[in-house]
């Protein structure tokens, strides 16, 4: 790769732009930015069941596994403050750093995180603790399963509720995206979800650029958050470059930098 140019293709859902431009730009990356993703509310058939088990203290543990998780789910009770205060007579769990921090802005005190924030990382943490536990976790409805199929394995009784869903956003901004990458001006791809790389492959398909796009990925930098992220680029017949050892979005730009840019 051209390490002048550092072009990052940042696909992140709209509430997250700004503060990514932010971050990468004071990085010296160069941006083009065009959501991949785009949050949407939903309520499933378990959520009364999960406000229940919170509220009555019969969960043992409670995972969020994203601030937008903790945001949709406390949109959803009549009474916030009743709903954190249940939330704060358990164990509440979260993924990783920003999760964490979105709690405490909401007085939700956190027992812990793990090591590596992701599923793998949670059902690792928590394995040792939660046989006979009643485990809930509220999260999009794109999660992996690979956390309630731990969790269960590992003795646990698990109750997951669908709180927002993903949805692929339409219009020029993304169209533009795949147009610029296929022709080789974007040299960095910053996958954070399996939905976000479906929805990119998905698009480009469409607009007949699979091939040249691929073409391109071969000689670019292809980041991904996560296991899960990474092996769903892979299924496209593209190699993932960067997977940071932390599972930010920070981190990932900090990781590019330091072994390709610098």
């Amino acid at each position: 790769m051209d390490k002048k140019n550092n072009t990052i293709a940042i696909m992140r859902p709209r509430n997250y732009l700004a503060k990514s431009r932010e971050m990468a730009q004071s990085m010296g990356y160069e941006v083009f930015e065009a959501p991949m993703i785009e949050l949407t509310d939903m309520k499933d058939d378990m959520f009364d069941t999960f406000k229940d088990h919170v509220l009555s203290g019969k969960s043992d543990y409670v995972i969020f596994t994203s601030a937008n998780g903790i945001d949709y789910t406390l949109d959803k009770v009549d009474d916030r403050n009743e709903f954190t205060n249940a939330l704060n007579r358990t164990k509440v769990i979260a993924i990783g750093p920003n999760t964490k921090k979105r709690l405490e802005e909401l007085d939700i005190g956190v027992l812990g995180m793990p090591g590596v924030y992701s599923s793998e990382g949670l059902v690792e943490y928590l394995c040792p603790d939660v046989k006979g536990k009643i485990v809930d976790t509220a999260r999009s409805a794109y999660g992996s399963i690979l956390l309630i199929e731990g969790l269960e394995k590992c003795g646990a009784s698990v109750l997951e509720t669908q709180v927002y869903t993903l949805v692929r956003p339409e219009g020029d901004k993304q169209r533009e995206l795949i147009k610029r990458a296929a022709a080789g001006d974007i040299t960095i791809f910053a996958f954070t979800s399996s939905m976000m790389v479906r929805n990119f492959f998905s698009l480009a398909e469409e607009m007949g650029k699979t091939d040249d796009l691929k073409e391109v990925m071969k000689k670019s930098i292809v980041a991904a958050i996560g296991t899960p992220t990474a092996n769903t680029i892979q299924e496209y017949g593209v190699e993932t470059t960067i997977k940071p050892c932390k599972y930010t979005f920070d981190e990932m730009l900090k990781t590019i930098k330091e072994e390709y840019l610098d």
